[in-house]
């Protein structure tokens, strides 16, 4: 198998190559391939945070037990893509803006990936020009002001940076391979609720300061098992979903996110634009020869009974996503997957079973780093 990839990486330049680090590890150019193709026969679903917590179907909450997630307390088994957020390490807490310890979260996702399944993670830092200041903060111009001036760059590799560094080569598993890991930084860019936001830097900005992100990860720390997704909220056009893209260099994964709210109101209308979105990035990535997703997406408290089957699948009917996730079972009053009890719960089992998206046990039966042949 080694000699296939050395042959793989010698004739990399002559099949137009698509994947943004060359030395990427075996594993995690096993699972950029097998992205790229497993959405023409289903899309894995995605829960953020779903082994860490979640609700009993008394409404309370569960914590930190050893193998349990609400997807699995529903149809046996866990979610084939589960997501987790890394802020507040660049402020040296022991745990993440969501209370989860970061040793909890490199756990879950050494767990995770021994079962076959797909770690995201997404990453809310405080404001690096102000830590006192959180993602929401509206500080104008931290970007500009970031690669204005070269000691404030080195200022923010050393403050944010080099702690992600640390965290993503701590990913390791028991055979000591890296665990390959889809990194969304800066996401939803096309909003300005986040300080990286459209109203506090230009595109041409927001483009460089990826690029350093990911050529210093890549390149300085060696970080060689990413895999880069690049993720706006809604857009409008192509033009506007390729407005700060910061090029097929620098980007894996093309993905957006898009949340359902006024329900029932606005259900078609919801399906309508999702699915216009959604056949957007599969356009571009046939063309870009990369995968695509639906990011990040639910309905909170998922107020419609049938909404796995009503809203999501005919969503995703045709445009042969990799994956689609749905964030976290919070609080009481702030969930995007059923829990047992839940009124959508026995929707979701209907989904489950359609055949059209793959848990846990499709991913590892789709073997997507090349590690059970």
């Amino acid at each position: 198998m080694r000699n296939f990839y050395i042959l793989f990486f010698i004739l990399m330049p002559f099949f137009g190559y698509t994947q943004v680090d060359p030395k990427a590890t075996e594993e995690t150019v096993s699972l950029y391939a097998q992205l790229k193709t497993i959405g023409a026969k289903g899309t894995l679903f995605g829960h953020q945070d779903s082994p860490a917590y979640g609700l009993n179907s008394d409404q309370t909450r569960w914590i930190g037990e050893n193998g349990r997630s609400d997807i699995k307390s529903i149809i046996g088994e866990h979610a084939a893509v589960i997501g987790f957020d890394l802020g507040h390490l660049e402020l040296d807490k022991e745990a993440n803006l969501d209370d989860v310890p970061f040793d909890k979260i490199r756990e879950l996702i050494l767990e995770n990936y021994a079962r076959g399944g797909v770690t995201t993670i997404s990453w809310h830092p405080n404001n690096p020009l102000d830590y006192t200041k959180t993602t929401w903060d509206k500080v104008e111009n931290t970007i500009p002001v970031i690669l204005g001036k070269g000691k404030e760059f080195r200022k923010y590799r050393k403050s944010s940076l080099d702690k992600l560094a640390r965290f993503f080569h701590s990913l390791e598993s028991e055979d000591g391979a890296k665990i390959p890991i889809i990194f969304r930084p800066y996401h939803e860019h096309t909003g300005s609720w986040f300080w990286w936001g459209a109203d506090y830097c230009s595109p041409q900005e927001y483009q460089e300061f990826w690029q350093k992100t990911v050529k210093y990860l890549t390149k300085k720390k060696k970080v060689h098992h990413l895999l880069f997704a690049y993720s706006t909220d809604n857009f409008g056009s192509e033009e506007h979903y390729l407005e700060r893209y910061p090029g097929d260099k620098y980007v894996d994964i093309l993905g957006f996110d898009s949340y359902h709210r006024n329900a029932p109101a606005s259900n078609e209308q919801f399906v309508k634009n999702a699915r216009r979105m959604l056949g957007t990035v599969r356009k571009l990535g046939l063309e870009k020869d990369k995968p695509w997703a639906f990011t990040e997406t639910g309905l909170e408290r998922v107020t419609e009974n049938n909404w796995w089957t009503n809203i999501v699948l005919p969503i995703l009917e045709d445009n042969q996503a990799a994956y689609f996730m749905v964030w976290r079972n919070g609080r009481p009053d702030h969930y995007y997957a059923p829990y047992p009890g839940q009124h959508s719960e026995q929707d979701f089992k209907e989904m489950a079973a359609s055949g059209k998206v793959f848990f846990e046990k499709q991913a590892r039966e789709a073997d997507l780093y090349n590690k059970y042949k």
